[in-house]
């Protein structure tokens, strides 16, 4: 059996392996990495043979890590790389080449549609009625979406929310607040099985999911890298934040909001966020615009959307498709049912 896994700005991991009676029984590990001493990697085969067909991703890289000798240099991998390496070889872990992605163009309607739709999706998935999917969202109105785990007093100025009219539904997935008028976002939301982040923690598996948009943006000529725990961002500043959560039936839901072009004179009258936060979404004045994507590319907001979608295409296999009127019926249904009541957005007064 063989498993193999790309480091997100590292190496390549292999490892060719054999189980017999419940556990391994031969281990090769190979890779483009860098390894010293090069002894070493006769330890990191040793430290698997003997262990469990069934071993965690932690076991392995604790195993690993005992038999390597005290001054060796991992460059380019880690021991949990190795161990994700061996749960795709033993079956437990997937790669994104093992699926194909529903790819759905964005579709404008109400913003709380979209808020439900995440739920609809991903319990679709996590029933085996479909498989994992790459959504760009579109909206007609101004929403504030905030955070499964934000207080709605402490995030929103009520006065400033009555004034411009921007209703706020809340999320099912932590992080902060998303301010979405007509045109000023780019959202898009990944629905996938945990076999595809298996072993990975949850920091590690925003950035590894987020990985494709990386060659995404570089194709727009904009150089990013991951900041942690959730913030994409480039040299001019913050471009995007993530959310995610892991989801009953072994489902991921990961969506991303990048700034396209936000009245941020507008958003701090509605939003309770400090000018320091507001340092780190690429302006340091309120008057000034939080323009990243529109300033960086110079590209209208469809066209950069379209340049995402093709390049996905280029990389998974994929088939795109428009939304089934049963999932419309069922997001319409929970919107009233819980996105629309306040005993869901006052959850957290």
């Amino acid at each position: 059996m063989r498993g193999e896994y790309k480091v997100p700005g590292g190496k390549l991991v292999a490892v060719d392996l054999q189980a017999t009676d419940g556990r391994i029984s031969e281990a090769t590990v190979s890779g483009d990495f860098f390894l010293e001493p090069d002894e070493a990697l006769e330890d990191i085969n040793a430290a698997l043979v003997g262990l469990a067909d069934d071993v965690a991703v932690e076991d392995i890289a604790t195993s690993i890590a005992a038999r390597l000798p005290e001054h060796a240099e991992l460059i380019g991998f880690t021991p949990e790389a190795v161990g994700i390496a061996v749960r795709r070889a033993l079956g437990f872990a997937t790669r994104w080449e093992d699926h194909t992605f529903d790819l759905i163009p964005p579709v404008t309607m109400d913003p709380r549609m979209h808020v439900a739709l995440d739920e609809v999706l991903a319990g679709a998935v996590g029933r085996g009625e479909s498989g994992p999917s790459l959504r760009f969202w579109d909206w007609d109105r101004g929403l504030v979406v905030i955070g499964s785990f934000q207080s709605y007093q402490n995030e929103i100025d009520e006065e400033g929310r009555e004034r411009h009219g921007i209703d706020v539904v809340r999320r099912i997935t932590g992080g902060g607040a998303m301010f979405m008028e007509p045109g000023n976002c780019i959202t898009y939301s990944l629905i996938v099985p945990a076999s595809l982040v298996e072993g990975l923690s949850f920091q590690r598996s925003y950035e590894f999911l987020d990985d494709w948009v990386m060659g995404a943006l570089a194709e727009l000529g904009i150089t990013a890298r991951y900041v942690p725990i959730n913030d994409i961002a480039s040299d001019k500043g913050k471009i995007a934040g993530a959310a995610q959560r892991r989801l009953a039936g072994g489902v991921v839901l990961h969506h991303v909001t990048m700034a396209y072009d936000i009245d941020a004179d507008k958003m701090l009258e509605v939003l309770r966020i400090g000018r320091e936060k507001m340092s780190d979404k690429g302006t340091t004045s309120a008057n000034k615009r939080v323009d990243p994507m529109r300033s960086q590319t110079g590209l209208p907001r469809a066209q950069i959307i379209d340049s995402f979608m093709k390049h996905f295409e280029g990389k998974y296999a994929t088939a795109r498709r428009d939304y089934t009127e049963a999932e419309l019926a069922a997001a319409q249904s929970l919107v009233e049912s819980k996105f629309s009541r306040p005993e869901w957005t006052h959850r957290v007064p």
